[in-house]
């Protein structure tokens, strides 16, 4: 079952896609109190989600889906979790591969652990929008990335019981500013070049999620899925995800033991290599990026006009 948030006539809703078109599951919910957001499908549960698949059986499509604009599956994820580094080739062209063991034989998930991080929900936008560019960075870059959307609140779970705190899966495009003009004019000091790194995630709209969410039941094993990416039709990354490090269930496993997990939360798992950091082919104004992801549909976003002037605020 697909899942979708979608605005029609400056009104919001969710909605089951099909293949006839959009059912409306508050117009279409059979009883009182329906669901008005994926988010509070999520946290109803399993019964709830049950009765949506009764639902989408029964009720017929009847919005088409160029009549609406597609948000994000969840708009305002509660947390939004990403990984760095999660594919051999990737921690290889970034040139971090020093002090890991990438051979096929000895991966790095034997003895590392994931590296986690935090994004803003103001980052996040659907399909089908432009990506403002941000007044700090000139450099700005695309990562294909297979969501994770956690559907039970959770903490301290083992990985072979994770897969059954998902309640499905989305793609996300982590767009990342590789430079920060505020770097001119300032003094060194330790760590500065992560928090550049980290601050390259966080701009407006540099989340995109979507163009659903794809109940788990509808994929048989999250770890053969194939992915690409491409910037005005050109292949740029193309992957599968049986090539993460750290699987889909070792990771929701790995976060559950740092903080609770809940309904809503979405953890981004990792782009494969062919990011433009590796070959200075960074994004331009106008550039269309669709990534797509096996079952998952195609995301598509463009990036916006790039600022006449930058912020530097030690100029």
């Amino acid at each position: 079952m697909k899942l979708v948030t979608y605005s029609k006539n400056n009104s919001v809703s969710c909605a089951i896609f099909t293949d006839a078109g959009l059912i409306d599951i508050p117009g279409a919910w059979d009883g009182p109190n329906p669901p008005r957001s994926v988010k509070e499908i999520l946290q109803r549960g399993r019964d709830c989600l049950s009765k949506l698949a009764e639902l989408e059986k029964s009720a017929a499509g009847t919005i088409p889906p160029d009549s609406v604009g597609l948000l994000a599956p969840i708009p305002r994820p509660g947390k939004i979790i990403a990984l760095a580094g999660n594919y051999s080739e990737h921690i290889k062209e970034a040139g971090l591969s020093q002090g890991f063991k990438l051979g096929l034989s000895d991966s790095p998930r034997n003895t590392t652990v994931p590296r986690p991080f935090i994004m803003p929900a103001t980052a996040v936008t659907g399909t089908e929008t432009e990506i403002p560019w941000p007044v700090y960075s000139e450099t700005i870059d695309y990562e294909l990335e297979l969501g994770i959307i956690i559907g039970k609140k959770t903490k301290h779970i083992r990985a072979e019981d994770a897969l059954d705190y998902v309640t499905g899966y989305t793609i996300v495009n982590d767009v990342s500013a590789r430079s920060v003009t505020f770097v001119r004019n300032r003094k060194k000091r330790p760590w500065d070049e992560f928090y550049d790194w980290l601050n390259g995630k966080w701009a407006d709209g540099f989340c995109p999620m979507g163009p659903y969410l794809l109940t788990a039941d509808e994929i048989d094993d999250v770890q053969k899925l194939d992915m690409k990416l491409t910037v005005n039709g050109e292949i740029r990354q193309n992957a599968n995800t049986s090539q993460m490090i750290y699987s889909v269930a070792d990771t929701v496993s790995f976060l559950s033991y740092i903080m609770t997990l809940e309904p809503g939360d979405i953890i981004a798992t990792g782009t494969p290599s062919g990011v433009a950091m590796a070959t200075g082919n960074f994004l331009k104004t106008g550039d269309r990026i669709d990534a797509s992801i096996e079952k998952l549909g195609t995301l598509t976003n463009t990036l916006g006009q790039k600022p006449g002037k930058f912020y530097e605020p030690l100029a």
